[in-house]
């Protein structure tokens, strides 16, 4: 059983006959693409263990994802055939993919398959229902999918904070389970969020303060220490007083970002900014780049990564911590000149005996990126999110729904 810090218990796949069965499985297959060259497949990685544990077991399993945002009818680049390809591979299979996402022939696919079969229906977004804000539209969908199969399992962690036919109705329509990914993902939050071990420090980076407001006024009164890199960071300088040139700034939030500092002093809790700061005169890989202090950014520059010195500063107060989590790059990491912040928040984090998250989107693919051993990591989360919402204290509907 899986038991969360809300006395939440949910069944898990090991508890589930399903020998003879078909197991209709929501994984989380929204990969990159390149045109149909998959850039990163952590996703479809991480999918793996659920279905070939299945299918090893006697199930028919047919596979529910969707790629992008393809609004609500079909279109051609939104196919997942590239991510059935590699599913495929991974499992040593042959995955076929139905060409539609409901109807005759998703039934005709379904009745066709034999015990240990794997198959995938085409993107559930190219319904409207399935992201439809009708709860009778997202019913109606979800009963044509539990139609086709006898058992639900929810596998796709990216998407359990989103009320979705495939995610939330379906799994009202048969018995369920979590995957191993959810299951181990919801494990990871709930241990984050109830019972940390200490020091606990919390890496925040990405753009902008506004997307991770509930993040952060939820972690003042559950972290030791609060290290703040990327774009939002400069909003938390400019709440101290200081010029940011032409750095990404949300002046609405210089108020906010000021009482959150106020706050953390009164609660015992550190907040690290930046003390030096690389700017370039223009947002491009070629653009001329000098490195100042965080108070000294001069008009006319913008700040695109942290400095040397607070790349030290910022693995000195990761050095000493037993719970570290990390959600946001410390700047623009897709061009080399302004990697090496992100990249060494990262090696930090393998260094220190802690347990250590990241918590899914573009840490994770920077990760990936700047070719740093995964393994190095307790976590790496599949849904940057869902892994925001948890952390924010939000009930994800699609694990509420689970619950037995």
């Amino acid at each position: 059983m899986l038991v969360r810090a809300s006395n939440m218990t949910i069944r898990g796949i090991d508890q589930l006959d399903v020998a003879g069965k078909t197991v209709l499985v929501r994984s989380d297959l929204n990969v990159p693409l390149d045109g149909a060259t998959i850039t990163d497949d952590g996703r479809i990685q991480a999918s793996v263990p659920t279905i070939a544990s299945l299918a090893k077991r006697g199930a028919k399993v047919v596979v529910l994802a969707h790629l992008g945002r393809p609004e609500g009818k079909p279109d051609a680049k939104y196919s997942l055939a590239p991510a059935a390809a590699r599913l495929g591979d991974l499992l040593g299979l042959d995955v076929s993919l139905c060409s539609t996402t409901t109807g005759p022939q998703a039934s005709q696919l379904v009745s066709s398959l034999a015990d240990g079969d794997v198959a995938m229906l085409e993107n559930v977004r190219f319904d409207a229902r399935e992201t439809s804000k009708n709860a009778s539209e997202r019913e109606e969908l979800a009963a044509e999918w539990a139609a086709l199969g006898d058992l639900f399992v929810s596998d796709g962690f990216g998407v359990v904070h989103r009320k979705q036919a495939s995610v939330t109705e379906l799994a009202m329509h048969l018995p369920h389970a979590a995957g191993y990914l959810v299951e181990k993902e919801a494990h990871v939050f709930a241990t984050l969020v109830s019972n940390p071990a200490r020091p606990y420090v919390v890496i925040l980076g990405g753009s902008k303060v506004s997307d991770k407001l509930g993040v952060v006024e939820n972690l003042l009164t559950k972290v030791d220490r609060l290290l703040v890199g990327g774009g939002m960071a400069y909003t938390f300088l400019a709440a101290q007083g200081h010029s940011v040139g032409n750095s990404l700034l949300e002046i609405d939030m210089i108020d906010t970002v000021r009482d959150l500092i106020e706050r953390a002093h009164k609660q015992g809790v550190e907040i690290v900014l930046p003390t030096d700061i690389v700017i370039a005169d223009a947002f491009a890989p070629d653009a001329h780049t000098q490195i100042v202090t965080a108070n000294s950014i001069p008009d006319g520059w913008m700040g695109l990564d942290i400095g040397p010195q607070t790349q030290q500063l910022f693995a000195e107060k990761i050095s000493d911590a037993k719970t570290v989590v990390w959600n946001g790059p410390m700047g623009v990491f897709e061009m080399a000149a302004f990697a090496q912040g992100t990249r060494a928040v990262a090696i930090a984090m393998t260094k220190v005996d802690a347990m250590t998250v990241i918590g899914g989107g573009d840490s994770a693919a920077a990760v990936r990126v700047l070719g740093i051993d995964e393994t190095q990591f307790t976590h790496i989360s599949t849904g940057g999110g869902a892994s925001l919402e948890f952390l924010e204290g939000k009930t994800l509907p699609g694990l509420a729904v689970l619950e037995d």
